[in-house]
């Protein structure tokens, strides 16, 4: 699975304009590489984005080099970074009926 995220501003990547990123569902090898969840929950059960680990997997699951995340608007890392988040909290597909 994976979505089509319109920037609001263009980055370069691999030497070209970037106007949108296709992000894609993590694997679970590559989030035991990066031995990491890219949100935390805080002891008042309270869900927040954890940043680095985030743009972690929007390297890897966008298939952009970091220096291109660094060049991404601060709306556009943050709603990365909760379709990454998402990704952990629903399941790929519904379960199948019996």
């Amino acid at each position: 699975m994976s979505e089509v995220v319109k920037l609001s501003a263009p980055i370069e990547a691999h030497d070209e304009q970037v106007s949108e990123l296709t992000i894609r569902r993590p694997t679970p090898k590559e989030a035991r590489a990066i031995k990491a969840l890219p949100y935390k929950i805080d002891k008042d059960e309270a869900v927040s984005l954890n940043l680095d680990i985030a743009a972690e997997y929007i390297i890897v699951c966008a298939g952009i080099p970091s220096s291109s995340v660094d060049q991404l608007d601060l709306a556009d890392l943050n709603n990365l970074g909760w379709k990454i988040a998402g990704f952990f909290m629903t399941p790929a597909s519904a379960p199948l009926k019996a």
